[in-house]
Order: C-alpha cells, then structure tokens, then sequence
C-alpha cells in the first residue's frame, strides 16, 4: 500500500475555503511539500469526466415509496438519517466502509458521510435532500493530496450525478452541520452512525423521539417489497453456489485449517456480492457447538462434522443466512445421522409453521417440540413428559438459541422492532425469516453419552412468507441426509 503522500484529512468545509486553504501534509511523508509550480501544474490538463444522461438506480422507485411512508409517519418534523463516516483500523488505515441501513434502506445510496434529510414541506409532506461530498476538489490539490482524494481511493459522484442515479436533490454535506445548527421546529436523528450530525442537533432532539424513529424504520422493513425479495433470492442463489465451492475444496481445507472454508467461500461472496453479510461459521468437529465460532482456526478432520453457517451480501446489502451440516468424508456416521435426522425433522415442522396468519413464535415451538421429542426418547431428560421438558425450557441445554430470525439488509433484521410487532407478531406475506433449529453437544457435557460429546448440528434456510403458505429461498441446497451425501460425491466427482 503505497504511502508517501497521504496526508491528514483536513476538517470538513465550504468548498470555498476548501479551495483556498492548502492540504495539510502528512508528518513523516518522503516529500517535504509541494512547489507552487507542481500545485498549478496539477490544476489543469484533465478531461472532462462528468456522466450525463444516468438512469435511476434500480430501487430508485422502492426508496421513493419508502420515503413517502416514513413522512406520513411523521407529518411536520424534521428527520435526519446518516449514512455514518470511515471508522480507523489502525493509525491511517480504515475499515470498509458500510452505510447506515436505515440510510441505504431509504436512498439506495452507500457512500461515506451522506446525509438523508427530509424538511417538512406542507401538504405535501417532505422535501427529501441527500447531502454528500461533491467530486473531489481539483484547485487546492485535495484530489490528490488528500488521503480520501480521488487520486487515492477513487472517483466520488459528482452532486449532479448523485441527483440523477437516486432521484433525490443533492447538496454539498460540508454544509450540513451549520444548516441543522440553526434549524427550527421539531427534529428526528436515527443516532449512533455520525457524531458531527449528533453534535449540531444536539439541543434539539431527544433520546426517546430518536428511539421511535429507529423503531419505525426497522418495523418497515419487517415486510420485503419486490426488490428487496429479489436481491434476498440472489443473496441465496450466490450463497448455494459458495457452499458448492466450499465442498469441492474439502480436500484442501483438510490440508489446512478452517481458514480454507472461510476464505473458500469469501472468494465467492467477493465475486457475486458486496462481501460476507457476516462473520461466516466454518466450524468443524467439536467447534460446531459454540454457536458463532468465527476465529475459524482449527483443524478440518475426516469423520467430523463440518457446521457451515455463512451468507453472501449483494451489492445492494440484502444478506442470505443458510447452514449446512455436513459430514467431511462424505458419509454421516450412524450417530451423526440420528442426530442430523433429528434436526432435519425439527426444521421441516418449523417451516411448515410459517405461513400468513401465523404468530413469529410457531415456528419456533414447532421445531422445539420434535427437538424435545428426540431429547425425551434418547433418555436423556429422565422420565420427564415431552410437555413438562418446555414447560421448563430444559431442551434448551443442547438446542440453546431461538429457531430463527428476521432476514434482510441486516443478517438479523428488524432487530429494534417492538416486541408486539416483531416476537409477538403476525406472519404475513412479504415477511423473511430464517428457520435454523440446532442441537449441540459440547465436548464436556457429562450429561450426555460420551459418543454425542463435541456434535454440533444446525440446518439453516431463508423463508418468505407467501399469500398461501412459504417458499424456501435457499432450497438450491439439500437439506435430507441421504440427499446431502448424493450432492457432495457429484461435487467431489
């Protein structure tokens, strides 16, 4: 990574001060400053580069929509959503940068430092303006100069552009802070993404108001329109063709580390997708039972189980979230399989739960209750009844976490939703949820026979809700036993 000029990033301001105060250097860099002769140099002989004529971004038509329902939820005020800044790394270097979801949700947009305002406008509700860094500025050397200059991470929209591809009126945000500073009347922020925004709107907002923003907007999202059901259908169909490549290198993960599955399928993530919608779980052997094992470093051995748990994020955010357990060499043992067949049969009478009309929760207690069934008949729950073991929840030593979750922009979606509208609510069509019911048996657990010490299994796929019933999303994969078998030895050849 090259290194000699990138210097301090200066304070954010009006273009024309911009313009006429020089970049600062940076302590350390080879050149001690630049000439008055290179600066004028730099200034000119460069074409024109300005995009004409751009059509809207696909979701261009769903983000309007999407605007309009939030300013009917709240007539009159002021809201403010950020799309957040760079987060440091270390020293100089940062983070990938990923926006805000509330921001992609409502304006398709991803860059660093954009700001959603919507200004109440009468009758007419909201005058929606996205404020963003204009085109890097190319008289006081900040397009090459500055480490987040064009020069070093690449060409910015100009503001122009930016109004073009959303469809919404752009400004410079480096006017921001000063316009909200002095705005009047009631305001919004969904917090926690820029500091600088919460700063100006400081003495006008309040925790609670910002909290029922933030509430509203993840209950938005508990109902998928077409395009965000379709960007969930690519995330899956990617995901397949990632766990279809993690199989096929099996061999090599073997002669390696789990490390091999997880940079296997990251490789695919990178190719179809924006990146992994999170941490993915290469979990082999006994770390299959810790439930989120991302340092993914142990040894893949033949006869163990391979727990995989990984999505694919499409360039648009949407994250599939599937697990395959399966077995290393191809073939499940005999205990292996009375396990898995366990949790294939608890998943199947959780999916056949989901369907309009239904509550979030059966799904759940379906797949808790063939679990609770199998725990029961395996002796290992006394003479305890199957209804007695939920009452007291005691499955839960080996089945631990809840059989699934909301599904979208964020792996765990929905996530501040009320408790009414999300745990305790009704399933309807355009709803996305994951259904991943589990066993696990950890490697010290003297409550269990020794041979189920150290299996972990989970099986995981993405359902919509449908106007008559579900339909997998993830479904490219085999989920029975026998069927996981026959797909590896024709990937493996």
């Amino acid at each position: 990574m090259s290194e000699e000029l990138i210097p301090e990033t200066p304070e954010q301001e009006t273009e024309e001060n911009e313009a006429a105060e020089p970049i600062k250097q940076r302590k350390n860099g080879l050149y001690p400053g630049v000439s008055d002769e290179l600066a004028e140099n730099m200034k000119s002989g460069w074409a024109d580069t300005e995009l004409r004529g751009l059509e809207p971004i696909a979701q261009a038509e769903y983000t309007a929509a999407r605007r309009a329902a939030l300013s009917a939820r709240f007539p009159g005020e002021r809201l403010v959503i950020p799309a957040g800044n760079l987060k440091t790394r270390s020293n100089d270097t940062e983070y990938a940068f990923r926006a805000s979801t509330e921001y992609a949700y409502l304006t398709g947009d991803q860059t660093q430092d954009g700001v959603l305002v919507l200004e109440p406008a009468g009758d007419s509700g909201h005058q929606a303006t996205i404020y963003l860094l204009p085109r890097s500025n190319r008289e006081n050397g900040e397009f090459w100069l500055d480490g987040q200059g064009e020069l070093w991470v690449g060409r910015r929209h100009s503001l122009t552009e930016a109004e073009q591809l959303l469809g919404i009126p752009a400004k410079d945000v480096r006017e921001i802070a000063a316009a909200l500073t002095e705005a009047t009347g009631p305001v919004r922020n969904v917090r926690g993404h820029d500091a600088s925004i919460e700063a100006a709107l400081t003495d006008k907002v309040t925790a609670e108001r910002d909290e029922e923003l933030r509430v509203y907007l993840s209950e938005a999202r508990l109902v998928k329109d077409a395009f965000e059901i379709a960007e969930l259908q690519k995330a899956c169909d990617a995901t397949a063709r990632g766990f279809e490549d993690v199989v096929r290198s099996l061999d090599k993960a073997e002669a390696t580390s789990e490390r091999f599955i997880e940079g296997t399928f990251f490789l695919r993530a990178r190719i179809e997708g924006n990146d992994i919608g999170y941490g993915s779980i290469c979990a082999a052997g006994p770390h299959a039972t810790t439930l989120h094992w991302v340092r993914n470093d142990g040894a893949v051995r033949s006869g163990d189980l391979l727990l995989l748990d990984a999505g694919v994020e499409t360039n648009e955010l949407y994250t599939a979230d599937v697990t395959r357990t399966l077995p290393i060499n191809g073939t499940f043992s005999p205990l292996q399989r009375t396990i898995y067949d366990a949790v294939y049969e608890a998943q199947e009478a959780g999916i056949a739960a989901v369907k309009p009309g239904a509550t979030f929760r059966d799904f759940h207690d379906a797949s808790q209750r063939v679990l609770a069934e199998k725990l029961v008949a395996w002796g290992l729950l006394g003479d305890l009844s199957v209804d007695k073991v939920l009452e007291l929840g005691l499955q839960r030593r080996w089945t631990l976490h809840g059989t699934g979750h909301m599904l979208g922009m964020d792996v765990h979606d929905c996530a501040v939703a009320r408790t009414e509208a999300y745990v305790d609510g009704i399933l309807e069509p355009g709803v996305c949820l994951t259904v991943e019911p589990g066993l696990y048996f950890q490697a010290d657990d003297l409550t269990v026979p020794e041979e189920y010490r150290g299996i972990g299994v989970r099986i995981e796929d993405d359902i919509l809700v449908t106007e008559d019933g579900n339909r997998n999303l993830s479904d490219q994969l085999p989920r029975r036993a026998d069927e996981v078998e026959a797909w590896m030895a024709q990937l493996k050849g």
